[in-house]
């Protein structure tokens, strides 16, 4: 059988269009948000404009006026301190993918945080690229959602309980953060804790983990949870999924955390699996301290 021309329509590539690589400003939020929609992303508008907030965002700009999208591809970088960053929302329209665009971008983000090791929770579709790039894998999220997890009662150690967090608490949450995470953290935990209702795990007056629970998607997510191991960690969830039980509710959790299972016997859904990837040195976390729920996949 003889090969397929070079001239067959379906084996030739349209041309890509001019595009701009660019920072990205507050007024290109809407049209990024409608990107992430066509991959049914739940960030909201308020999601995106969070995340701005906190890093330095770039985009791939159409300069066709009657293209259907003016924003093409997008990706969010967010430091943590001197030496750690995550790199997030790397979105390419699809009729353009595998046309070099996402390493465009990635290089970009990653030049705006140059001498940083970098963080990434990789979709099945991104991993090729990262492997390319140098990224190593370290662990496995797995999303979980719904809106009918079976109230829970975990218990604590004698002395301990789930208590109201106050403000006198937020240095001790952002020193457990940095144990947990190996990660400067503190300027992302402010912002969240204006947006969040928080709790402490506590024991005699001492403060010995944290869960945050926030509007976002399309209902609640979870997360971060800190706390120094699973049983306890359970017990901070186990709050808000009951204060929470009419609500959507969604966390992404480590495999290595052992919390899948469990939360699977709660009546929530596992609906995705990323992998969380570094380019350098990997923070260094305390192993007495635990991240077991993340903020989100693009800010860790």
């Amino acid at each position: 059988m003889p090969a397929p021309s070079t001239h067959d329509p379906q084996t030739v590539r349209a041309p890509l269009p001019d595009l701009l690589l660019r920072p990205m400003e507050a007024d290109d939020l809407a049209h990024c948000h409608r990107l992430s929609l066509r991959f049914k992303w739940p960030h909201r508008l308020e999601d995106w404009n969070f995340l701005l907030q906190r890093g330095q965002g770039y985009l791939l700009e159409n300069t066709d006026a009657e293209a259907p999208l003016r924003v093409v591809g997008s990706v969010v970088c967010t430091p943590y301190g001197a030496h750690h960053a995550v790199i997030g929302m790397l979105l390419v329209q699809a009729e353009l993918q595998r046309r070099g665009l996402g390493r465009r971008l990635m290089q970009q983000a990653a030049s705006a945080v140059q001498g940083h090791s970098l963080i990434v929770n990789a979709t099945a579709a991104g991993m090729p690229l990262y492997k390319q790039l140098g990224f190593v894998q370290q662990d496995v999220l797995h999303q979980f959602q719904g809106s009918s997890a079976q109230p829970v009662l975990v218990s604590l150690p004698p002395g301990e309980r789930v208590r109201p967090m106050g403000k006198n608490d937020v240095p001790r949450l952002l020193a457990l953060d940095a144990q947990a995470t190996g990660m400067d953290r503190s300027k992302l935990l402010l912002a969240l804790l204006d947006m969040s209702e928080a709790v402490a795990l506590d024991r005699d007056g001492e403060m010995l983990g944290f869960a945050l629970v926030r509007r976002f998607g399309h209902g609640r997510v979870i997360g971060p949870v800190v706390a120094p191991d699973a049983e306890r960690a359970k017990g901070l969830i186990a709050h808000w999924i009951n204060t929470y039980s009419d609500s959507f509710i969604r966390l992404d959790v480590f495999e290595s955390t052992g919390l899948p299972s469990w939360l699977d016997k709660l009546g929530l859904t596992c609906v995705d699996h990323v992998t969380r990837m570094c380019k350098g040195e990997p923070p260094v976390r305390d192993p007495g301290m635990q991240l077991f729920s993340i903020v989100n996949q693009a800010l860790g």
